[in-house]
């Protein structure tokens, strides 16, 4: 019997009879492609919880490297001293320790360093409870239809430029606390140890205190969003049971909502400080940018962040390059306190998870 199309006693060739015992070609293709699919999301995963460690440790090495200079020579004086002198940029060129710098010269940066962490204190001690007490209102107090138009107009906030902060800051805003706000501190301040920093004189504007609330509110936007997304993440049962066991709204606040969120908050916190411990321009405009402690809360003063914005230029004309090597040395100090105030908040977020059960905490 002969088979049409073949030989006798035999079937026909066919793909299906030739690809016996092999999977078809799309499923060993696919399987192909899910194998390196996989194989590539895992080593793209591994290179994105390395690149921002890796550039971290870049960036804090250059610094380094470009700060040595000036470290050999400044030595501890830099963290203590109050000189800061750039030297004759005509006179003779010394070396100390073999390293050139211009006769005359000492950089002591604590009243840079100083102005640093007082302005952002005061931005923190202004910031927390208004943003908390925001959150709290966006989302246990007010309605939906008023919530939601703030909300948004709070993360709009965050988005303006700091230019445009600083601008409002030293032409509208500071002028009005320096004729209204401040002489009324002033007068009533009592002359003891730590409020008669807020007596006469109080300047025209520019100076410590009007520069932390400017900060201040710069970061409200920040720790209020973050805040409030931890306060909505918050079960409902516990806040209903404590309602219903007879405590007031305060209590339950205090007792059950921001315990349960405590973690969160200090990050948010944590962020607004670092967006004050490196604000530059708006420091710059409603600081002053005076390199001295200032003798009281109102007078000029000046940051990390804006004394190498101010100073950076002029640097360039050292032909040493020892004026640049220093304010290197001054960019890696604040790199190190950024560094040590996140581990800080490390250290507090994980003490205070094994106390409760926060939402939001690292």
């Amino acid at each position: 019997m002969t088979a049409v199309g073949g030989v006798a006693g035999r079937l026909p060739a066919t793909p299906q009879a030739e690809s016996i015992g092999k999977p078809p070609l799309p499923k060993r293709a696919a399987a192909f492609f899910r194998n390196n699919e996989e194989h590539a999301w895992r080593w793209s995963a591994r290179v994105a919880v390395v690149l921002p460690l890796a550039a971290l440790v870049f960036a804090v090495t250059v610094l380094a490297l470009k700060a040595w200079p000036a470290i050999r020579v400044n030595g501890w004086y830099f963290l203590y001293g109050r000189n800061w002198t750039e030297g004759s940029g005509y006179g003779a060129v010394v070396h100390t320790d073999g390293v050139a710098h211009p006769m005359g010269s000492q950089y002591g940066a604590l009243a840079i360093l100083w102005g640093t962490l007082a302005s952002s204190l005061i931005a923190i001690v202004i910031a927390l409870p208004l943003s908390i007490g925001a959150a709290f209102a966006l989302t246990e107090r007010l309605p939906g239809w008023i919530s939601r138009p703030l909300g948004l107009a709070i993360e709009i906030l965050a988005g303006i430029p700091s230019v445009v902060i600083g601008l409002w800051g030293i032409l509208t805003f500071g002028p009005w606390l320096a004729h209204n706000v401040y002489p009324i501190i002033a007068d009533h301040a009592p002359n003891v140890p730590v409020l008669r920093y807020f007596r006469n004189p109080v300047g025209g504007g520019e100076g410590l205190l009007s520069a932390g609330i400017v900060l201040s509110l710069m970061i409200v936007p920040i720790i209020t969003s973050t805040t409030r997304d931890l306060f909505l993440q918050v079960p409902p049962l516990p806040k209903e049971g404590a309602s219903a066991l007879g405590m007031t709204d305060w209590e339950v606040a205090n007792k059950v909502t921001l315990p349960w969120v405590r973690s969160g908050i200090i990050g948010a916190t944590v962020l607004g400080l670092g967006r004050a411990l490196g604000e530059t321009i708006a420091i710059v405009m409603i600081g002053g940018a005076a390199l001295r402690i200032p003798i009281n809360i109102y007078q000029p003063f000046t940051t990390v962040a804006a004394t190498i914005l101010t100073q950076l230029d002029g640097a360039f004309t050292d032909g040493t390059g020892f004026a640049v090597a220093t304010l290197a040395e001054l960019a890696l100090v604040l790199a190190v306190i950024s560094v040590g105030v996140n581990l800080a908040a490390r250290v507090i977020i994980t003490r205070t998870n094994r106390i409760g059960a926060p939402v939001g905490g690292a």
